[in-house]
């Protein structure tokens, strides 16, 4: 039995696959699995599924909700730069700030990522970063997959991806149909392009030939280190506001840009006229828009712009919802209002220090 194991691992390393290599990150990665334990979880002996135990009694009519996402082209920036440990965070912010727009608590997460090659401290970097992520979310990795790709990826190639559960009140669930005329929009601040546009980002790079390992002064840092920045986490600051006061909807602003991300949570017959005036966007997207000279226009389509989560609010708790998000550390401002229309987010005015 032993010769006929050895010899299929033999000729499965020989074919590009390392099954020592694999199971050194497992041991690797456990450590970092360990911080995002929540008692709901269960112990699953056989070791090959996440189980969590759904507390049905804190809950009148609880609804699931789900969230498949990566990090797209960032995972490239990562390799560049052979930083590993935060790229992880941006798949969490992914997935958990789609799961918090419908106003429900992130639970568990699982992910997968596939390599080239399996290197074992490598790969505990980046279950490192989710596990930072989780632990940022309150949410719980429950598992995930490593896969070895030999031939169809480069040894130091990989990508990642991961799916959340959440859980929200039948008669809670946020969105569109709770907008009312009169809402206030509530911007919090991001802490850079988070994990969207970063095709555009690499095109401005390349063809302005620029160095990822210089030193910027008007960024604070090194191009490439400013550029891997890692999203900002939302979920438990969503779950707190919604908790404290009356949150009619939220919008996580990825692809797309502010404008586009939320008119999708507004009805038909509703506007959100936005003011550019009420904030400066982030220094990283003017040195973008500069050196390659990309339009507003185009910026504004493709960026955050320095928006990474927008609340809609009822006007009588706009106040109390910035003192929550500012004691819990989160930048937010006033952006605009919701007004008849047509179910568009509209932008006005000029960045402020533009």
């Amino acid at each position: 039995m032993a010769a006929d194991s050895t010899g299929a691992t033999g000729a499965y390393a020989a074919a590009g696959v390392d099954i020592a290599a694999g199971e050194r990150a497992v041991d690797l990665m456990k450590r970092h699995v360990a911080r995002t334990r929540r008692p709901e979880q269960v112990t699953d002996a056989s070791g090959f599924a996440g189980l969590f135990r759904l507390d049905t009694a804190k809950y009148k009519d609880p609804v699931l909700a789900t969230s498949t996402d990566g990090v797209g082209t960032k995972v490239m920036l990562a390799r560049q730069m052979d930083t590993h440990d935060t790229i992880g965070i941006d798949l969490v912010a992914m997935v958990v700030d789609d799961l918090v727009v419908s106003g429900a608590e992130p639970l568990f997460m699982t992910d997968y990522i596939a390599t080239g090659s399996v290197v074992p401290e490598r790969i505990a970097e980046i279950v490192g970063g989710i596990a930072e992520g989780c632990h940022q979310a309150g949410c719980a990795l429950v598992g995930g997959e490593t896969a070895e790709h030999p031939g169809s990826m480069d040894p130091d190639e990989y990508d990642l991806a991961g799916a959340g559960t959440g859980v929200v009140e039948g008669d809670a669930i946020l969105g569109p149909d709770r907008v009312r005329e009169g809402d206030v929009v509530i911007a919090m601040g991001a802490s850079g392009p988070h994990s969207n546009g970063y095709s555009l980002v690499r095109h401005i790079v390349d063809g302005a030939d620029l160095d990822l390992f210089s030193e910027v002064p008007e960024l604070g840092g090194v191009l490439g280190e400013v550029l891997l920045t890692p999203t900002r986490v939302y979920a438990k600051d969503c779950v707190a506001l919604t908790e404290a006061v009356e949150v009619h909807a939220y919008s996580h602003i990825t692809g797309g840009g502010l404008a586009a991300n939320l008119s999708r949570s507004l009805p038909e017959g509703l506007d959100a006229r936005l003011d550019r005036s009420t904030w400066s966007p982030l220094p990283i997207f003017g040195y973008l828009a500069r050196e390659g000279d990309v339009s507003r226009e185009d910026m504004e389509s493709t960026f955050n712009m320095g928006v990474g989560m927008v609340a809609i609010v009822a006007e009588r708790d706009a106040e109390r919802a910035l003192e929550v998000l500012t004691d819990r550390g989160v930048p937010a401002w006033r952006l605009g209002v919701v007004t008849s229309g047509s179910g568009r987010a509209v932008l006005d005015g000029e960045y402020r220090n533009a």
